[in-house]
Order: structure tokens, then sequence, then C-alpha cells
């Protein structure tokens, strides 16, 4: 039986780039098992332009903007492909016979989870140009516009923390593969053009967001007595942060503070510590990546999940 890959995207008002994209997965050989949409809060014509012109893929409409993590989240649930590749509204494969060769690599390497691909990105302009991207590698962490996920880990794992709602859902569930015994995988043969629109972002914002949710993070993943240390390791380092970015940033950072303790008790409730070993290798993983399969079982040793 071979081995079926469906693309989610959630979109939140960029259109123009939704269009792109779609245009260009069209052009993919082979097609996709499906292609799943979330328009999420979209009130820029998005979802009258899918319907209208590709009444094929599969559209869930958010009246209200809910967030690119839960919309993927519900996605991942609603398919029945064995792979789901993750493209942001502006990202899309840059070889045309990409979905050919990404069952491959899952069948071949029985424990990879998660597999992140290279970007040719806007915002980067020097990857516009690069001829190569280096070896592949094991890491600790991947980007969602870049990503194909097998879909049984995805679910066996939990999933994305809805409440997230945006920002470090990557490296929390990259750190439950890892603990789990599954491979993330910086996966150089295949690439993905970015072409990394402005619409809709907010430095600052994003700051905060990802912030927030790493602290979240750890209050459901480390372990006690460390998750103190660490806590206050990464409430540390995002302030040193936004002191790199000014005054203005300094003064607002009490604001992702607040919201950090608002959702202590929520998190709390799922917390779901794992265990030290496991945990600090994923840091150090994060930190330094494992060039080999010799480094990994050196690093994780034989856990099979």
């Amino acid at each position: 039986m071979s081995t079926t890959v469906a693309v989610c995207i959630a979109t939140h008002n960029r259109r123009d780039d939704l269009e792109n994209t779609l245009a260009v997965l069209a052009q993919l050989d082979p097609p996709p098992a499906e292609v799943l949409i979330t328009a999420d809060g979209c009130h820029d014509g998005t979802v009258e332009f899918v319907r209208a012109h590709y009444p094929q893929h599969r559209l869930t409409v958010n009246p209200i903007a809910g967030g690119s993590t839960g919309s993927r989240d519900t996605m991942f649930r609603s398919t029945a492909a064995d792979i789901v590749l993750i493209l942001d509204d502006d990202s899309h494969p840059i070889e045309t016979d990409f979905l050919a060769r990404l069952p491959r690599l899952f069948e071949e390497n029985p424990r990879l989870a998660v597999a992140n691909f290279p970007q040719r990105s806007d915002e980067f302009p020097e990857s516009l140009q690069a001829t190569d991207f280096g070896p592949s590698h094991f890491a600790g962490t991947y980007v969602n516009c870049a990503t194909a996920i097998r879909r049984a880990v995805f679910i066996a794992l939990g999933g994305y923390p809805a409440e997230f709602r945006i920002a470090y859902d990557e490296p929390d569930f990259a750190l439950r593969c890892v603990s789990a015994g599954w491979q993330v995988r910086y996966e150089t043969s295949l690439t993905i053009r970015h072409h990394y629109s402005g619409v809709m972002r907010n430095g600052m914002r994003m700051h905060h967001t990802h912030a927030r949710n790493e602290l979240w993070s750890v209050l459901m993943r480390c372990p006690a007595p460390q998750l103190f240390g660490v806590a206050l390791f990464r409430a540390v380092r995002q302030f040193g942060y936004a002191w790199t970015r000014g005054p203005s940033w300094v003064v607002r950072e009490p604001k992702w503070w607040l919201a950090a303790l608002r959702g202590v008790p929520r998190c709390w409730k799922k917390r779901q510590p794992i265990p030290w070993p496991r945990y600090r290798a994923w840091m150090e993983l994060v930190r330094r990546p494992i060039q080999s399969e010799a480094g990994w079982q050196a690093q994780f040793g034989d856990h099979q999940p």
C-alpha cells in the first residue's frame, strides 16, 4: 500500500500569497492526495477565492481567528494521509517531483517523525542563491512552513497545544518526538521556496507569544526540580533578546509575563513531565545538531518508539 501525502495550509488574510502557493501545488507531479486549507478569521476574499477556483480542496472556515497552531492540529486530525506536508500560505515545494520523493524518505527511515527542509526565503536573501545547504542532520526543532510529519506520530503524541495559538509548537512537538524515540531531521535533499510575506507579521507580538509559549512548554514538559531553573533561564534569555531590540521592547516585557502567568493553571493541569536525561539531551540537540546515526545513538541510545 503506497504512502499518501496531504498538504495543509493555515492562512489569515493573505489571499494573494495563497493564490500563488496553490498555483504551484497544482503543478506538482504527482499531486497531493488532498489539500487542506483553514481560512482562519479571513475577511479579504480568501474563502470566496478558494471556493471558486479550488473547490476540490478541503476548506475549513474559522469565522474568528484562533491561530495557526490549532488550525494545523485540526487539519492533521481530519485527514487520513500518512504524511502531512505543512506549508505557510507563502511557501511551496521547489521540486516538481517533491511529492514523489517525500514518501520514500519516510519509508526508508522508519524512525523518522519530522522532516524539515531548507528554505529559499526572501527573509534571508543569501538563501536564494545558495548552491549547497550542507548535509542532512538530526535537529531539536523545525519550522512549520517547510516540514513534513508522520501523521500517526503526531496523533499518538497529542498533536499541538491549541492554547499556543501560534509559535513554539515546533520545538514543543520535537521534544516529545525525541523523548519517545522518534527522529527529527533537517533534510537537504528537498527544498522549499518561502516568499515570506510581511503581511500580518508583528515582531514584538511574535516575541511575546513565543516567549509565553516557551514558558508554558517548560511547565508542561520539564521535570521537577529542574523546571524552576529552566523556566528562569528561558525568561532571562527572552529578556536579553528584548534588551537587544531597545528600550521600547524592554518596557513591554511584562506584557508576556502576565499572559504566561494567566495560563499557568491550565498548563499545570496538562503537565506530563519528560525524564530529565531526555529533556537535557533534547536541549543539547537544539544547540548542537547531530550529524550521524551513530551520534544519535550515542546521545539518545537505542530507545525505540
